[in-house]
Parts: C-alpha cells; sequence; structure tokens
C-alpha cells in the first residue's frame, strides 16, 4: 500500500514539474508574479494616501461607587468617523478595537446627581484614542449627561403584560412565569409612591406548539431604571389527547318518592386533556336532571359535570337516554 501511494506521489510531481516548465506553465507563474508585485504596491499606496473610516468605539464608565447606580441608559459604543494616513489607522482597521474608559469620579456632580462629559471632553479624549494625528470627522453621541442616585432602590412586584394562543389542539396548560417575581426599582428623587408595580412590556406570539421561553424587558419609566432591566418567562403548552371512559348515570333533583330508571345506566363521555394530565382519572359523571324532563318524550338529556379549565370539548355518548319513571 504504502509503495502504491509513493508511486502516486511521484507521478503527480513529475506531472507538475512538466506542466510548469511548459511555455504555457511559465506564462502563468509570470502572470501571478504580477499580481502579487501589484497587490503590494496597492497595499502601500493606500498606506500612504489619506482615507475616511467608521469605527465604533466601545465605552466603558469605571470606578462606579458601589453606592451609586446610574439611572440613564449608558451607551456601549461612541459611534465615530475619523479621517488619517491608511498607516495610521492600521492597528484599528486589522487589530481589535481597544475600549474607551471614562472614570466616574472624574465628570461626576453629586450636587447635580449627574455625569456629565462635554463635547469638547469627548472630542479630546477620541483624539488620544486614535492619535493626535488622526482627524475626527464626527461622533455620536458627541456628549454624555448621565442621571445617577445614591438612594436605596425600591423592591416592586413583577406584572408580566402578554397575550399567547396555542395552535389548535394545544393548550397552555399553566401559568405564564417569570424568572423572577421583582426587580429594584432607582430613581433620582426616590421611586414614586404611585408606582408599585413593575410591569413588562406587550409580548404577543400565536400557534405555540411546545413549550416556550422569551426574554422580554420591563417597560421603561423616565426617570426611573429597573435592575434587571429584562426577564425571562416561559409558557408551559402541551398537546391536547382525546380521552374515552365510561361513566354512571346519576340522576339528580328528583322528587321524593319518586324514582327514575336510566336505559343505558351508563354513557361514554369523550374529552381532550393535556397530555400530563392523561392518567389522572378525574371524577366525571352523568347528570340526568329531573326538572328538564319532558314527560312528552321518552328520552331525557343529559349533562356533564363540571370538568376542570384544561379539559376541552366534553361530549356524551349518547347525549340522552331513555327513562321509566316510579313512584
Amino acid at each position: 500500500m504504502p509503495k502504491i501511494a509513493h508511486t502516486n506521489l511521484t507521478k503527480i510531481r513529475a506531472a507538475y514539474t512538466k506542466a510548469v516548465r511548459s511555455s504555457k506553465g511559465r506564462s502563468v507563474l509570470t502572470y501571478l508574479l504580477f499580481v502579487c508585485v501589484a497587490f503590494v504596491f496597492w497595499v502601500v499606496l493606500s498606506l500612504d494616501s489619506q482615507v475616511q473610516r467608521d469605527f465604533d468605539v466601545p465605552l466603558v464608565i469605571e470606578n462606579v461607587p458601589d453606592s451609586v447606580t446610574i439611572i440613564s441608559e449608558v451607551p456601549q459604543k461612541i459611534s465615530t468617523v475619523v479621517e488619517a494616513k491608511g498607516s495610521q489607522l492600521l492597528r484599528f482597521l486589522w487589530g481589535s478595537i481597544p475600549t474607551l474608559k471614562l472614570k466616574f469620579p472624574d465628570y461626576a456632580n453629586s450636587d447635580t446627581h449627574t455625569f456629565f462629559v462635554s463635547k469638547g471632553k469627548i472630542d479630546s479624549r477620541l483624539k488620544e484614542y486614535f492619535g493626535q494625528s488622526v482627524e475626527l470627522i464626527a461622533a455620536r453621541p458627541d456628549s454624555l449627561s448621565l442621571s445617577f442616585t445614591t438612594s436605596p432602590g425600591v423592591r416592586l412586584a413583577v406584572h408580566v403584560n402578554s397575550d399567547f394562543t396555542p395552535e389548535f389542539q394545544y393548550i397552555i396548560s399553566g401559568p405564564v412565569k417569570a424568572d423572577r417575581d421583582s426587580v429594584t426599582a432607582y430613581a433620582v428623587d426616590g421611586v414614586p409612591r404611585s408606582l408599585t408595580v413593575a410591569e413588562t412590556e406587550w409580548v404577543v406570539r400565536t400557534d405555540l406548539k411546545d413549550t416556550c421561553m422569551f426574554e422580554v424587558r420591563l417597560k421603561p419609566i423616565p426617570g426611573v431604571r429597573f435592575i434587571p432591566e429584562k426577564l425571562n418567562i416561559t409558557v408551559p403548552v402541551e398537546p391536547l389527547i382525546s380521552k374515552r371512559r365510561t361513566v354512571p348515570v346519576e340522576v339528580v333533583n328528583l322528587p321524593e318518592g319518586m324514582g327514575l330508571i336510566t336505559f343505558p345506566s351508563s354513557v361514554d363521555v369523550t374529552y381532550l386533556v393535556p397530555m400530563s394530565d392523561y392518567n389522572d382519572d378525574y371524577p366525571v359523571k352523568a347528570y340526568a336532571d329531573y326538572n328538564s324532563l319532558d314527560l312528552r318524550k321518552n328520552k331525557i338529556k343529559l349533562t356533564p359535570s363540571l370538568m376542570p379549565e384544561l379539559y376541552r370539548n366534553v361530549t356524551l355518548h349518547p347525549d340522552s337516554v331513555e327513562y321509566i319513571l316510579e313512584k
């Protein structure tokens, strides 16, 4: 086997050498050499020419005291447009973009509870970030004004706003549950007393066929911050399975001294039940109500007993039976 592999390798090498030494092979190699040289010249010229580039600069506020909670939404990045020679931007084009770090104590005003970075300061920090030889064309946001508080938070119960609809012959088999029942609310001047519940944004889904989990944000309120700001909610969904049972007919509201015998004395009942409840034998009855009796007819209508809310399409077979009255 190794001899065969060695023979094949020798044949391939010989064919390659023959192709390279041919006039057509030499032409291809010459063409590829010129392409490589042209690419090198293009790279050199590009690095020496002025170019405009867009960069998303990651932003982090550091050294925030444990007693401080920033209320305003902190931007995750500053979108910038800069102009410089390609060689000056090389480390940003081909390398990882470093994070711009702003120290909280340098820009925080405890009297106004505001973290403020002016346009001039942002421009100055970006100049240091990219290098003084790089021209800053635009930055967004071009300044920062964030409110913060040192007041303790208030625990609020969570209310999930949702509208979920299962697919046909499926059912939402239990309550919609969030991964936490409360969150902490913060505000600069304290949480308003009128705010007693943290509501989620509306979540609407249809045609659900399986238990689902969704991430949902809390409904924003101006001047208030919730921690955490997002919740995971679980919607339990199960298929409905048909179940059939034989149950006795029970006569109700029968006057004293009267008797009523039904034929048959038992009937079949069918209904759809969630898969997890299939093995539960919930007590089901078929009622023959004397008050609904019509003496002109030889049959009495049957009604099923009350069923759990999750049971569907309850049907009696037959739905009426013959009877005999006895005194």
